[in-house]
C-alpha cells in the first residue's frame, strides 16, 4: 500500500513546482541553516567526505555546491587502457544489455523507445538500434557529475521537455517508460567505438542539468524540443577525453548511455550492482576483433 501510494502520488502532485522551490533552496546561501542541512545529509546519507576536494561541510555555501562537490584528483583512477570504456558515474546499475530494434528494457514489463528516449528523432535513433545500453541510477549520497567514458566529438545535444517523476528503482519498476516520460538532455558523441549518447535524465527535485560545454541547459524547463548540432572538425570541434567531466546534475538523477550494435562489449552487470567511476564498465570489439585477425 505504500510503495502504491508512494508511486501514484506523483502522478498528482506538480512535480516541476516542487523542484524549481527545492533548487531556490539548494541555491541559497543561508549561513547556519545551509551548513546544519549539509551536515544532516552527510550524516542521514553516509557521505565519505575523505574523498571530496574540501571535506570540511562548513565551507560549502549552498547545498548545491556540497552536492555537486568535486573529487580529489586520486579518488576515481581512470583506466587508462584505450580499449576499455569506463563507468560514468558513481551510482547503481537499473538495467544494461541489447536494445532489441528500438526498444529498451526498463524493468519486468515495461520497455520504452529508443526514439523517444532521443528525443523522436528517428535520424539520431537509427545507429543505436539493436545496439547495446546501460542505464544507471545516482542515488542522494553519490557523486554527481558525469564523466566520459571514452575519447569523444560532441556531434548533437536536444534538450527534450517532460515529467519529473522520480527515477528511483521503485518508481522504474511501476511507471511505463519512465526514462522516456521525464526530462532529460540528450548528448550525441562520435567515438573509437562509432557513436555514443549519454541521456541525462531529469527527476523529482533534480533542480539542474549542466553540460560543461554550454553550461545550465535546464532550468527553466521549456515545452519545446531543443536541437543543436556541433562541428565535428575544426577550430569549434568540442572533443572530451575520456575521463574528464561531461555534465553534472544537481540533486540526483539517472544516465542511460547508448551504442551502436557490435561496437561494444559491455561487463557483465547485474540491477543494482554498484558502478564506480573510472573503472572498467565494456570493452572496444572492433579492437577484439583485429586483435584475433592479427
Amino acid at each position: 500500500m505504500i510503495d502504491w501510494l508512494k508511486v501514484n502520488l506523483q502522478y498528482i502532485l506538480p512535480k516541476h513546482l516542487i523542484s524549481r522551490l527545492v533548487g531556490k533552496l539548494a541555491a541559497a546561501e543561508a549561513g547556519v541553516v545551509t551548513t546544519t542541512l549539509i551536515k544532516a545529509f552527510i550524516k542521514h546519507y553516509d557521505v565519505d567526505m575523505r574523498e571530496a576536494a574540501e571535506p570540511d561541510p562548513e565551507e560549502y555555501k549552498t547545498f548545491n555546491a556540497f552536492f555537486t562537490r568535486k573529487l580529489t584528483d586520486d579518488a576515481r583512477p581512470i583506466v587508462a587502457d584505450n580499449d576499455v570504456l569506463v563507468h560514468a558515474v558513481d551510482g547503481a546499475v537499473s538495467q544494461c544489455g541489447p536494445i532489441r530494434s528500438d526498444a529498451i528494457f526498463q524493468a519486468k514489463g515495461h520497455d520504452y523507445s529508443l526514439t523517444a528516449l532521443l528525443g523522436g528523432k528517428p535520424e539520431l535513433a537509427a545507429p543505436f538500434k539493436n545496439g547495446d545500453f546501460a542505464t544507471v541510477y545516482l542515488s542522494p549520497r553519490d557523486y554527481h557529475r558525469i564523466h566520459m567514458p571514452i575519447d569523444g566529438t560532441l556531434t548533437d545535444m536536444v534538450y527534450v521537455p517532460g515529467e519529473l517523476f522520480s527515477v528511483n528503482p521503485l518508481t522504474a519498476a511501476n511507471v511505463p517508460g519512465l526514462f522516456a516520460r521525464n526530462e532529460r538532455v540528450v548528448a550525441i558523441f562520435d567515438t573509437p567505438v562509432g557513436k555514443m549518447a549519454i541521456v541525462l535524465v531529469g527527476a523529482t527535485i533534480v533542480a539542474s542539468i549542466a553540460t560543461v560545454w554550454a553550461g545550465t541547459v535546464t532550468p527553466p524547463a521549456g515545452q519545446n524540443i531543443y536541437h543543436w548540432q556541433y562541428d565535428a572538425e575544426g577550430d569549434d570541434a568540442i572533443t572530451l577525453q575520456k575521463g574528464v567531466e561531461m555534465g553534472l546534475f544537481k540533486l540526483g538523477s539517472t544516465i542511460v548511455a547508448c551504442f551502436e550494435p557490435n561496437r561494444v562489449q559491455l561487463e557483465t552487470m547485474k540491477p543494482g550492482q554498484t558502478t564506480r567511476l573510472g573503472t572498467p564498465f565494456a570493452r572496444s570489439m572492433t579492437s577484439a576483433k583485429n586483435t584475433d585477425s592479427a
